[in-house]
């Protein structure tokens, strides 16, 4: 048995289609799959788990920030070990250990209880400990590991299509992710919110088989083609033609730090915002359910933006989307000033959805576009530190301009300077290859 089909029932070679189409399903339920570790499937067990557990917001939210900046020191080495081991191995590991986490979260009272009553102690430091350790594996194996390597297998099978593969992906994954909040706060609602863990558990372990089963590495593993079989001539360009680049080279490059820092601030704001969406609009006087309801318009403007941008992004420049994003990102900032008035609510989720539309669009097809794909496990594995990194700062952050500044609306100065920054940094961006 060959080394890349090794401990599965299916030979790739064997179906009657280009399997690189079974790549992308799987890949895309991959990428759903990292949804408990990720902010907008965390958020939603704020308030119950926070209760709980006896800690306050700013201590919840301190704890989320620094077990996430934790697995951002390990998200690039994750990068490296893609690149040695596939895509396979690594979200097999990352989706069974996130399982194993959420089942270690679902006990998180009785685990604090349990050392409270060793140290005969009751202080707040024991909760606050046991959640920075459990969002470090939630948040590592989530919104890192299994991510990426389900995102780059899919863009290594592809070349030619890339952008119109990634719109099909890019639909489904905003799906799922905008209506994940509301099926997981009616199954914490229905279930309790530690059942709930533990039937999202028991889910990434069976998916563990399906990735063992049907997840690929590479296309040549198989004597396969990116796209499958499309033209000689033009395959053999398409190979000629693209330069890889090391990490290391990649980072030198101008177009690698705009492109990240871009993408970072997006999982900044993104995250700030859904981690404490429901006191965001709480604090304006809307309910739960209308807090909890406008990630659906958010994802209809992001299925119809990255769509399109998919599809156009195989023939046009990525640098018109870069800009696209910082303006974005300055129309959602707005909003949240705003958004004690109606106008602010609709530029909030017009910014949102048009930056996540983007961002799924960027950070899939650019950088195999620019810095080829040899390197690609590395160069994303670092780029998805700087998500990881503004994703752990953003719920803190969020939390003390309300606490201690009593509105929210001030963290928008703080994202316009920087925004202003890169739209500025951006005027001299070009496609390395």
């Amino acid at each position: 048995m060959s080394p890349s089909n090794k401990f599965s029932f299916l030979d790739p070679n064997k179906f009657p289609f280009f399997y690189g189409y079974i790549v992308l399903f799987i890949g895309s339920i991959g990428v759903l799959a990292s949804i408990p570790g990720q902010t907008v499937g965390v958020s939603v067990f704020t308030d119950p788990v926070k209760d709980a557990l006896g800690l306050s917001r700013n201590q919840f939210s301190n704890a989320y920030m620094i077990g996430t900046l934790l697995s951002a020191f390990f998200v690039a080495r994750a990068g490296v070990l893609f690149d040695a081991y596939g895509a396979r191995y690594v979200a097999f590991s990352a989706s069974f250990l996130l399982g194993i986490s959420l089942l270690l979260c679902s006990v998180s009272v009785e685990i604090s209880e349990g050392i409270k009553g060793f140290l005969n102690s009751n202080s707040w430091m024991v909760p606050f400990g046991l959640m920075i350790i459990l969002f470090f594996f939630i948040r590592f194996t989530g919104q890192g590991v299994l991510t990426m390597a389900s995102r780059n297998m899919i863009m290594i099978w592809f070349d030619k299509n890339r952008g119109k593969v990634n719109s099909i992906s890019s639909i489904a994954v905003s799906l799922g992710f905008s209506s994940s909040p509301i099926f997981i706060s009616k199954l914490i609602d229905d279930q309790g919110w530690e059942m709930t863990w533990q039937i999202l558990a028991i889910c990434l372990f069976i998916f563990s088989f399906c990735i063992m089963q049907l997840y690929r590495d590479r296309p040549e593993d198989f004597n396969m083609k990116p796209d499958g079989n499309y033209r000689k001539h033009k395959s053999d360009k398409s190979q000629t033609t693209e330069t890889n680049f090391t990490l290391k080279e990649a980072k030198k490059t101008r177009a690698f730090w705009m492109f990240g820092l871009t993408l970072a601030f997006n999982s900044f704001f993104i995250t700030g915002f859904t981690f404490h969406v429901v006191s965001i609009f709480a604090s304006q006087d809307y309910s739960k359910t209308q807090a909890i309801a406008v990630f659906v318009p958010i994802a209809v403007i992001a299925i119809s933006v990255s769509t399109l941008c998919n599809i156009l992004s195989d023939y046009i420049s990525h640098k018109i989307y870069l800009y696209i994003m910082l303006v974005s990102g300055v129309l959602a900032s707005l909003g949240l000033l705003f958004l004690s008035q109606t106008f602010g609510v609709y530029m909030l989720m017009t910014g949102l959805g048009v930056f996540g539309g983007l961002f799924a669009v960027v950070n899939a097809v650019t950088w195999p576009r620019f810095f080829g794909r040899k390197y690609l496990g590395s160069i994303t594995g670092k780029v998805m530190s700087f998500l990881v990194i503004g994703s752990a700062i953003a719920p803190s952050l969020f939390s003390y301009s309300f606490t201690n500044l009593g509105s929210y609306s001030y963290v928008s100065y703080v994202t316009l300077a920087f925004l202003l920054f890169l739209i500025i940094a951006s005027v001299r961006v070009k496609n390395p290859q």
